[in-house]
């Protein structure tokens, strides 16, 4: 799936996990999705995802659009009122332009499970392409394709003599080699963590 026109250098075939790093702008009790940052190793901007509320539809759903470094829409996002996710090219919600569509399988304290069907040419998407499994509050998610590890989020801990975790509005995305969409695979954490309180 291509979305952007100029995909940067990050995104080009690697044989080693890249992490990535996801942090809230503003500390406190808020929620998940508008104003989430993805920066990497450096501290410099990767993706961020701006939070709104659509303005094409009577229903009132809930619109994330993933930018990237450059401020350029990717993907925007929709919740609908059913429970499940719907993922746009850019910055249009046109059924031309929809890629994939989430829906959530299990969702208790402990875990949470989705399936992520991508749309293809023929608008079939009856099998799942990935899912994603983990715990929202232990900030862990994992997403399969198949047998295989796409990506990983993980609370940070700091070094020294005594072992402590850094605050949970902060933690790292780690993506895998094999799999280069990584707008994607950040638009699929977005979801993940929708609707979840992200504390210090």
């Amino acid at each position: 799936m291509d979305t952007s026109s100029s995909p940067p250098e990050y995104q080009a075939n690697f044989e080693i996990p890249v992490d990535l790093f996801v942090s809230k702008k503003h500390h406190g009790l808020t929620t998940a999705g508008g104003g989430l940052s993805f920066t990497d190793a450096s501290g410099n901007f990767v993706f961020r995802v701006d939070d709104s509320r659509s303005d094409k539809s009577t229903l009132p759903r809930h619109k994330r659009t993933l930018l990237n470094a450059s401020g350029t829409p990717l993907i925007t996002i929709y919740r609908n009122q059913n429970g499940s996710w719907q993922g746009f090219r850019g910055h249009d919600s046109e059924e031309k332009d929809l890629i994939f569509r989430v829906e959530r399988t299990l969702n208790t304290f402990r875990r949470t499970e989705f399936e992520v069907f991508l749309v293809g040419e023929n608008w079939e998407d009856s099998k799942s392409d990935f899912k994603m499994k983990g715990c929202p509050f232990q900030r862990s998610c994992t997403i399969y394709k198949g047998n295989s590890i796409v990506a990983q989020t993980s609370l940070m801990y700091k070094l020294g003599i005594q072992k402590m975790f850094v605050p949970r509005c902060r933690f790292r995305l780690t993506l895998f080699p094999g799999f280069v969409d990584h707008a994607l695979v950040v638009a699929l954490i977005v979801i993940f963590f929708d609707g979840r309180k992200f504390w210090i």
